[in-house]
């Protein structure tokens, strides 16, 4: 059986730092199984569904920084990967892609588990290769290294990415007992050097004489992990009453001087209109708030983004400079240079904050129980040390809406959407001791439900399910909660409770309907045990679509006071 190529790819990935492989079982992929599983310095776990399997390996690589191997057999098994590979692509999150195939004589012959896999993500991934189906020279096998050694290095380099590599292999696919798994003796590693970009004196010394031009500033940082040299330098922007930043809950930015609550009034046009800015000044990745991106789109007068990378992206559509640069080398820079803003700009935006700060919380304890209410109640006692792993729909929108959480906030806001949620927090589980926890709606959680279908310990973990029994979202858009297909074509509604699935998979699970009893449950979700913990929150989607027009209202009134 021995394929010296195979032994050495995972060699290599070894010797360049991959320490995690998620596998899913076949036959054609059995070189690569045994491979990765046989390696001492490889953690190899299988996953039986691929789909799931490449969201949990997106979930490891998003919390280690680091590409997370998948491998899995040929055919189909390749096409369910893709939803997490996008969503890889989107996050610019490191992934190394490895798909066995059958020879390429044998491609659409009538062969089983056949299909055409090479380039099979096309433009979702940064690279993809072919690895030689034989090893008849010396040369093929330096071609093999190099193949690896260069879909590592691209995998991790700026912006990191998934990258893929097809793996035709032939029969036999077993070593013969007692067959030792040797890499060759002149294994050929290539290590890169990553730089920090700059920007040139000239560039410099422009963008001064436009700032100066400059009297509202706001810096708007988009999606990224937790960076607290970078919060330190918005910090000292805002405390000398510069510059306004805007955070999201993605962004993990948000510090005291923030504006947390932008999503409550920028929506109200009499509010925002004396707020727009001269100058955006972005970096990171996507933003949640719909009402952010519009007021930006009809107010912002211009927008510089901050991104170490080709590409242009020009979501408010104001885009007058790309700054081909680290953010934080810019905003160290910008900390000196910045000349005085125009006075009252930043204390307008603070006093809409504290106005919000200080009422949403009694609006919001003053409605009916619901999905707002009990998130508002969880929120404060979820674990510092938490990662929470945020559903899209409704429960990123809730979160945001609460304003500034500690804890470190992941969201697949790469595509936006609901599959992969669970999965991806479980992969967190796996790299961490920390709790993690997941706020989910009812289709996000059951549509991903072979995230638990594996043999691995999920101590650490905490599912905040939000069930109301119909995808709820669809009531707050104009458009589908006016059409008498409601129900049945937009909402989805199911019958279906988590307390089978927790007693399927051993989980402990509790259930709140009311205020009394969430208060009761909560202190038993986040005490350490040794399995993982559902908290089902039963309410009725009508119910929480009034809830949220109410609170609105009531927010709309404190406005215009």
């Amino acid at each position: 059986m021995t394929n010296q190529a195979i032994i050495d790819l995972v060699a290599i990935c070894a010797k360049k730092g991959i320490e995690n492989a998620i596998l899913s079982p076949g036959s054609r992929c059995a070189p690569l199984t045994l491979a990765f599983a046989r390696h001492p310095d490889i953690h190899a776990r299988t996953v039986s569904d691929e789909r799931s399997a490449a969201f949990i390996a997106l979930g490891m690589a998003q919390k280690l920084n680091q590409p997370v191997v998948l491998v899995c057999t040929s055919g189909s098994a390749a096409l369910n990967y893709y939803p997490a590979i996008a969503e890889a692509f989107f996050q610019e999150v490191p992934l190394l892609i490895l798909t066995a195939d059958r020879p390429p004589e044998w491609i659409d012959q009538w062969d089983g588990q056949t299909i055409y896999q090479s380039e099979v993500y096309g433009k979702h991934v940064k690279k993809s290769f072919v690895f030689p189906d034989s090893l008849q020279t010396a040369d093929q096998l330096w071609y093999a290294h190099r193949i690896v050694n260069e879909a590592i290095n691209l995998a991790k380099s700026g912006p990191a990415g998934p990258v893929h590599i097809n793996i035709p292999l032939r029969e036999p696919f077993y070593p013969k007992k007692g067959e030792q798994f040797i890499p060759s003796s002149s294994l050929h590693i290539v290590h890169p050097h990553l730089a920090s970009k700059q920007l040139s004196h000239d560039s410099l010394e422009q963008l001064k004489a436009k700032l100066a031009q400059v009297r509202r500033l706001l810096i708007i940082p988009g999606q990224q992990k937790p960076n607290p040299k970078i919060k330190k330098l918005l910090k000292q922007l805002a405390l000398q009453k510069k510059v306004v930043t805007v955070t999201d809950t993605i962004s993990n930015l948000s510090f005291e001087e923030s504006i947390a609550f932008h999503d409550h009034w920028l929506g109200n046009e009499t509010v925002s209109q004396e707020l727009g800015p001269d100058l955006v000044l972005t970096f990171g990745k996507s933003l949640i708030s719909k009402p952010l991106k519009q007021f930006l789109r009809k107010h912002a007068q211009s927008h510089w983004h901050i991104q170490a990378q080709e590409g242009t992206r020009d979501p408010f559509q104001h885009l007058t400079r790309h700054l081909d640069c680290d953010p934080q080398y810019f905003l160290e820079w910008l900390v000196e240079h910045l000349s005085l803003m125009e006075e009252g700009y930043f204390s307008k935006w603070q006093a809409l904050e504290a106005r919000i700060k200080e009422k949403l919380p009694e609006i919001i304890q003053n409605v009916e129980f619901g999905e707002y209410q009990a998130l508002q109640q969880l929120i404060r006692h979820i674990p510092e040390n938490s990662i929470i792993h945020l559903a899209n729909s409704m429960p990123v929108r809730y979160v945001n809406f609460l304003g500034k959480i500690n804890q470190e906030i992941s969201c697949n806001r790469g595509t936006s959407g609901i599959d992969g949620t669970n999965s991806t927090a479980v992969g967190c589980a796996f790299t961490t001791k920390d709790p993690v926890t997941i706020i989910t709606g009812d289709m996000a959680f059951f549509y991903d439900r072979n995230a638990f279908w594996h043999n691995y310990s999920l101590a650490n973990l905490r599912i905040i399910l939000l069930n109301n029994h119909a995808g709820g979202i669809f009531r707050l858009i104009d458009g589908p909660k006016d059409q008498p297909e409601l129900k049945e074509f937009f909402e989805t509604r199911q019958p279906l409770t988590a307390q089978f699935l927790a007693s399927e998979f051993g989980f402990g699970y509790s259930l709140a309907t009311n205020s009394a009893d969430l208060q009761s449950q909560i202190q038993e979700l986040f005490t350490p045990g040794m399995k993982a913990k559902i908290l089902e929150i039963r309410s009725e989607s009508e119910k929480n679509a009034e809830i949220i027009a109410l609170v609105k209202e009531k927010i709309k009134l404190l406005l215009e006071e």
